[in-house]
Order: C-alpha cells, then structure tokens, then sequence
C-alpha cells in the first residue's frame, strides 16, 4: 500500500471509510450543502426532463476526491425517481461487461461509473454508439460471412464521475450534455456538513467545535466527516454530552493534524524544501529522494493543497516554498531574504 493511501487526511477512500458513510449521505439536493450554482442548474435540467418524459441527458462530473460526485450521482437518481446502478472504469474489463450492464437497465434509469478516465478503449468504443443512439453495434462471425447487428437499449442517462478530466478523450467527452467541476468547500460549508453529521451519529457538537474541525479539513467533506468520527470517539472515552472545542483540538493535536489541516508528512515536505534546500528551488525528482517519495505522489497527492493555499509554488526552476508556508511553520527566511518567484518560472515544471 502506498504511504499517501494509510494517511488519515487522504481525500481518497480509506478503510475507516465504512458503511456509516452511507448515512452521512444527503438523498437529495435540498440537503445536499455547497456546490450552490451547481444544484441551481441541475435542478433545472432534471425537471425539464421529467417534464419531458425524457431521461436527463449524460452528466460528467469531474475535480478532486472526496467531493461528494458519488453522492451526486445518488441525489440525480433519486431526484428523477429512477434506479442507479454503480459500478467503476477498471471494474468494466471487457466490452461484454458493459453490454450485460447497459442491456439491465431500466427506461430513464442512471449508470454511473466512477473513474471513467480509467476505461479501457475497447470499452470506450462501445460506450460512444450506447450514448449517442441508445444502441449496441455487434459483428457476429468473422471475414465474408461476418455480420453487423444493432442491439437497441433503453434511454439512460449515464453518470460518470473522475479526478482527472484531462485524461478523458475528446469523443467520449463530447458526449457529455452536462458537465460540471465540483470546487473545494469554504469552512462555513462545512461546518455545517460537521453539524448535521454529528446529528445523524447522534452526539452533539458545539459550533466552536464544528468551526475547528471544519478549518482542518483541507475544504473536503470526506475529511470532515473522518475527522468528526475521530473526534466522536474522544469525547465518547472523555463522556462528553457533547464535542466542545476542547475535546475537538485534544483530538486532532493526537491525529498531529494542524490548524491548517496538514499533517507530519505535510509538514516534513514543507521543512525539506525550506530547511534542506533553503526554501527552493527544488527539482521534483530531488525532492522525491530527499524525502523517500515517489515524485508522482507528490506531484498528485501533496502538492494540490499546497498550491491551493499559497504554501508552495511551481515554476520552471522547481519548488519554492512561500512566504505563508514559513509563517505557518514559523521559521524565518534566512538574512531577512524576502520570498518571491520570477514571471519568468511560473511555467511548470517537467
């Protein structure tokens, strides 16, 4: 298992991660918090469709995990009034796997596939004439005697959901009628995610508590509801009524989960490129084996927050750490240096 994969504050699904969830789940877009213009249009769409009697035309959604794009795509089916049938890009091995999916469903029903990027293209290919035309081609038989059959299918509307947009084809994304990025979530989000999970645990928080364990969760509902659970456990043991912000920062200084929601390999990234490399810059593949990381875990997992909230930045020479990133860890930039990046360097760095 990766190291990235057994962090508590991972966007990405963990063990921890268990049916509870499932509860912690709004059932439909009136409960469903953030993500405000998003809703706003969708809930357009969908109406217009029933109203239509038609299926909702095909949505992608796409941006970092732990955003709630799988919750979506639950509130879509039940805000139509159909069934969702769930499945995954690398569980579709073959294109006869999707065929027994597509064949199963229902007039107007959903089919969502998380992690779509991750299809293989034989699939692909089925999947274009399935979304256009509602509609399986076949070839039965080989050379002379070969023969074409169409199979015609029920209007579906097909979810799918990815972390990585970029890496979806043109044709397969141009099939797409509805397409959205979900953004991070402001703290006032959710704290109020916090407050209305821990009344479906059944423990009371303060909204002292709420506002700190919603300032450490890196803008990802996922993390929050992690984190709530943790600190659940605590005052649970301390028989506490109810999570106050003392129980709430006893907890998360135990996790080493910091105010601004980083964690110890965080932070020794941080302190590697500011201590060892006197703040940058530092090529990636360097700052890998300073650290005993992949580069491309770096690259994907570390370094989105840290561009996101000015810790760090990219140019063409390597990383900088930045002025925020010595303030928040308290080092003092050595001989006053003031720290500042070029024009020049903000291109990426390869």
């Amino acid at each position: 298992m990766d190291k990235f994969d057994e962090r508590f504050i991972t966007s990405t699904k963990i063990a921890d991660d268990s049916e509870v969830d499932n509860a912690l789940r709004p059932r439909s877009l009136d409960g469903y918090i953030g993500q405000q213009k998003l809703k706003e249009s969708l809930l357009v769409y969908i109406k217009a469709a029933k109203l239509r009697g038609e299926a909702l035309d095909h949505v992608l959604l796409y941006g970092p995990p732990g955003l709630g794009k799988t919750t979506l795509a639950h509130i879509i089916a039940v805000e139509l009034g159909r069934q969702i049938r769930v499945t995954s890009g690398p569980a579709i091995e073959r294109a006869g796997d999707l065929a027994a999916i597509l064949t199963n469903l229902g007039d107007g029903d959903v089919l969502f596939i998380d992690e779509i990027h991750r299809l293989n293209h034989s699939v692909e290919e089925i999947l274009y004439p399935a979304m256009e035309d509602f509609a399986l081609d076949f070839v039965i038989g080989k050379g002379p005697s070969a023969k074409s059959i169409r199979l015609n299918l029920p209007k579906f509307t097909l979810i799918g959901a990815t972390t990585r947009a970029g890496m979806l084809t043109s044709p397969l994304r141009d099939r797409f009628g509805v397409i959205y990025r979900l953004e991070p979530y402001t703290h006032e989000e959710l704290k109020t995610i916090v407050m209305r999970s821990a009344s479906v645990l059944g423990i009371g928080i303060k909204e002292e508590a709420a506002i700190e364990i919603s300032s450490r969760s890196r803008g990802t509902p996922r993390v929050a509801n992690r984190l709530l659970k943790r600190v659940r456990d605590f005052a649970e043991v301390l028989k506490k009524q109810a999570i106050d912000i003392e129980t709430a920062k006893k907890a998360l200084k135990i996790m080493d989960i910091d105010s601004l929601g980083l964690d110890v390999i965080d932070i020794k990234l941080l302190r590697t490129i500011i201590e060892k490399f006197d703040g940058g810059p530092v090529g990636l593949e360097t700052l890998a084996a300073a650290i005993n990381e992949d580069a491309n875990t770096i690259e994907d997992v570390y370094e989105p927050f840290f561009l996101q909230n000015g810790l760090i930045a990219r140019t063409s020479r390597g990383r900088v750490a930045l002025k925020r990133a010595y303030e928040h860890l308290g080092i003092k930039p050595k001989g006053g240096a003031q720290i500042s990046i070029f024009k020049d360097d903000l291109n990426e760095d390869k």
